[in-house]
This record gives structure tokens, C-alpha cells and sequence, in this order.
């Protein structure tokens, strides 16, 4: 595992692999090639200001016609050199004229302020597969995360109309809402929705942090409210949305949402330092969420490898942005699963298929996330994911293209997040062993294959 090169203004399309001794596999890393090199955009800024309008005319000021001439000349190149630089040298757009020329798909590299999901919570919440009236009262509530951002004068008043506004989402459609959560979960639905319309931490009570302007009430009552959505959409997706393609129904699979502790050890004896200054520790525990909903097979099988014990004193590799285990396939029994991937908007994932960035491809489960969990690439093919190796991705945005992503994004099938213990992950050190691996939510969303069907999966 690998991170690629840092980025630049300019980038051509280069593909790096990775030969690591230890771990016996090639990785592929494809540094996309940006939108507008500084050629074309010389280009595209003297097309803008090549035929440039007069503001004299020769009839009212025939004597001074010629010295007029040449002085707009010269303050027509001044003005376009000006413009080239400004353009080159910067990542921003001017004056807005630059979406006239960067395709949407392109933008999605060129442009720094790309919404892609900043935290494992957040991507999992959006992935979350649950009523669209949910999702409409999520989306208000997450702009206002965007807007608190805002160091100077913050604008509570459209903070104000978001909360309004998922408000009246929320009570309108009330039978909607609780009608989408299953029978036997209907109660505990109801109490959640009275929480989120009244709770402590509920809209109102929002609502009345924004009015008073307290910044720090409204960021914890938006982080109440959120939690509260996601528990409601998590009772709502009981289960997956799309029915998996036929020859993939016997791999196992992930119906939903699991948690797995991993407890790690130094291999040299030393110790982990504690999260905020407390004693030194033994060993690191860390959670991680895995999502079925997005990645049903490839969190499927990392399930069943887990609870057959597979990672149980498996050695760690840091290689550069990346924590990965060693090689074990050999003492466990398991098979390649094609590589999985929901692009956002999407129904159902993709197979066997990397996402095109460049096309403006996003997957729902980002790679560009500091935490990430996500299967290698198999040795024999990259459109297999490895029927073994997982890593956590220690995403760096000094590391990162414009607009924050990775130059790996699209590329391998991430399932899950780190959830807790996230700070350890950078004290890993090569040698370090996974003590033990548990699934300990979600056994009963793991659905594994008959003895004979499992038979029938083609290994790669």
C-alpha cells in the first residue's frame, strides 16, 4: 500500500506501482490529469480579451484617434497578462468566468470546495439508505455545519430557515416517516421522532440556539439532531435496498451495519500514548464501523473473516498512508470479491470497476477520509479486491489533488470507518500484531453461504 506523490498546479497522468517485499503485492495508484494546463488557459483568457470594446469614437475625437488606439492596445495586453497570471498561479476561479469553460465532471478535481464527506460519521450517515423525507431534514441540518465554518459574521438567519425548514418537513410528514420504520421497531421510532422534534437536543431547542446566536450551543445541538436522524434512518434501512447480482448471491454478505474492535499491541513491547495525557498503554483498541448498505460483500466477507478468528495475530505493515496487514490468506479459508464500489446517486454498487473521478464519478463510501478501511487489491487482478489484506488509510490533504481527494479515490472498495481510537492509528509502527479481532455488533445482518454455494465462488 502506497500514497501517491504530492500534488500540483499542474499534473500529467502517471501510473506509479509499489513492489513491498513483505507483503508480495502490486499496487496501482493513477495520478489523474487536472483540467487546465497553463498553455490552454493562456489560451482561453487571450480568447476572452481578443476582441475587446471600443469606448471612443473616431467621429466625436478625430485627433486624438491614434493615441487613443494605442493606448487601449497597451491597457488591453496589460489587462490580459494580468488575467493569465492570475489565473495560472491560483487555484480559484475569476470572476466566475472559468465555469464557463471547466466541464462539471472536470470541476470535480479543479475545484477546492468539493462536499466530499470529511469524516467517517458524516459518510456514513449520507450512506445510510433511508425515507427521502429523512434525507431532505438531513441535508438542511448538514448545511448548517458548512455555515458555521464561517470565522467572521455567521449567517443565522439562513441557519434559522434550515432548521424551519427541516421543521416543517419533519411534522408534515410525520406518518411517512414512522411508516417507514418495520412493525416491531415502530415504537422505538416514535420516541426517537418526539426527541428530535422536542428533545434536549432536538430542533426546537436548536431553533433557540440560533436565535440567540450562541455558536457553540448551535454546533452541539447540531450534532444532538444529526445523531438522532441517523438513528431514525438506521431503524428505517432495515435491511439492504437492491437485490445483488446473481453471481455474486453466494459470497457473504453484510445485510446492514456491524461494529468490530480490533485490539492492537506493540510487536517491540513499548507502549501506545494515551489520547489526552493519560498513562501509557499496553495496547490500542479501535472501532471500526463497516457498511453493508454501500459495500454488502466486501463488509461481508471482513465480517466472516473476523469471526472465524482470522485476524487474530496478523503483523502490521505502515506503508506510507497506509496501515496494512500482512499476507495471511494461507491459514485462512477465503475467496477474492470483486471490487465494490456505490458512486454517488447511485442504487446499487458497482462491480469490477474503478470510479472515473475525472468523470465525475464520487463514491458514497470516500477513500479521502482519515480512518478510511478498505480492502488491498488482489494479486491477480485489480478488479478483485484481496481475499485477505485490508488497511486503514491515513488520508493527508498535503498528500491530496486539488479539491481534497485522494489520487486513489475511486480505486479500492472501502467499507468502514475508525469510529474510535483514530488518533492511535498513527503510532503503528511495522512489526506492531492485531491481538484479537471481534465483530461485536451486527452478527445477525452477517448472512453467509450453504457449505455447497460457497463451493460454487470463483476464487481469483
Amino acid at each position: 500500500m502506497a500514497s501517491p506523490s504530492s500534488s500540483s498546479t499542474v499534473v500529467s497522468h502517471r501510473v506509479f506501482t509499489l513492489h513491498t517485499s513483505s507483503l508480495g503485492r502490486r499496487f496501482l495508484f493513477v495520478k489523474p490529469k487536472l483540467p487546465i494546463t497553463r498553455t490552454n488557459s493562456e489560451d482561453i483568457r487571450m480568447r476572452l480579451h481578443s476582441t475587446p470594446r471600443r469606448i471612443v469614437s473616431k467621429e466625436l475625437i478625430p485627433s486624438c484617434n491614434s493615441s487613443i488606439e494605442a493606448g487601449s492596445k497597451i491597457f488591453e495586453k496589460l489587462v490580459a497578462t494580468i488575467l493569465i497570471c492570475v489565473h495560472v498561479w491560483t487555484p480559484l476561479p475569476l470572476f466566475g468566468l472559468d465555469s464557463a469553460y471547466i466541464s462539471p465532471a472536470e470541476a470535480v478535481l479543479y475545484s477546492p470546495d468539493t462536499k466530499v464527506p470529511r469524516s467517517g460519521q458524516l459518510a456514513l450517515r449520507r450512506a445510510i439508505p433511508a425515507n427521502p423525507n429523512m434525507k431532505t431534514i438531513q441535508a438542511s441540518l448538514e448545511d448548517i455545519s458548512y455555515l458555521l465554518r464561517i470565522p467572521q459574521r455567521k449567517p443565522y438567519g439562513t441557519m434559522e430557515s434550515n432548521v424551519k425548514k427541516a421543521l416543517k418537513v419533519a411534522v408534515e410528514d410525520k406518518d411517512s416517516i414512522l411508516a417507514s420504520i418495520p412493525a416491531d421497531l415502530r415504537d422505538k421510532g416514535s420516541e426517537l421522532y418526539a426527541s428530535l422534534i422536542d428533545g434536549k437536543g432536538g430542533l426546537e431547542a436548536l431553533l433557540k440556539s440560533i436565535k440567540n446566536q450562541d455558536p457553540d450551543k448551535v454546533s452541539i445541538g447540531l450534532a444532538s439532531s444529526l445523531d438522532t436522524v441517523a438513528e431514525l434512518e438506521l431503524l428505517q434501512a432495515s435491511g439492504l435496498s437492491f437485490l445483488l447480482p446473481e453471481q455474486y448471491k453466494n459470497y457473504p454478505r453484510l445485510a446492514g451495519r456491524g461494529t468490530v474492535e480490533i485490539i492492537i499491541e506493540k510487536g517491540d513491547g513499548s507502549t501506545f500514548s494515551a489520547e489526552s495525557g493519560g498513562d501509557q498503554r499496553k495496547s490500542a483498541t479501535i472501532q471500526i464501523v463497516i457498511d453493508g448498505y454501500s459495500a454488502p460483500l466486501t463488509a461481508g466477507n471482513f465480517a466472516k473473516l473476523v469471526t472465524s478468528g482470522a485476524y487474530d495475530g496478523a503483523k502490521l505493515n505502515t506503508v506510507n498512508q497506509a496501515v496494512i496487514t500482512e499476507d495471511g490468506s494461507s491459514k485462512v479459508d477465503s475467496v477474492s470479491v470483486p471490487l465494490e464500489l456505490m458512486p454517488s446517486g447511485q442504487f446499487e454498487p458497482l462491480y469490477r470497476t474503478p470510479l472515473s473521478v475525472q468523470d465525475g464519478e464520487l463514491p458514497v463510501l470516500p477513500l479521502s477520509v482519515y480512518g478510511a478501511v478498505a480492502m488491498a487489491h488482489s494479486e491477480n487482478s485489480e478488479e478483485y479486491s484481496s481475499p485477505y489484506q485490508f488497511f486503514f488509510y491515513l488520508y493527508d490533504k498535503r498528500n491530496s489533488g486539488l479539491g481534497g481527494l485522494s489520487f486513489d479515490e475511486g480505486q479500492f472498495s472501502v467499507f468502514g470507518y475508525t469510529t474510535s481510537g483514530k488518533d492511535l492509528l498513527g503510532q503503528i509502527k511495522t512489526g506492531d500484531i492485531i491481538k484479537s479481532a471481534k465483530l461485536i455488533e451486527g452478527q445477525d445482518r452477517l448472512i453467509l453461504p450453504t457449505q455447497n454455494n460457497n463451493n460454487n465462488i470463483i476464487s481469483t
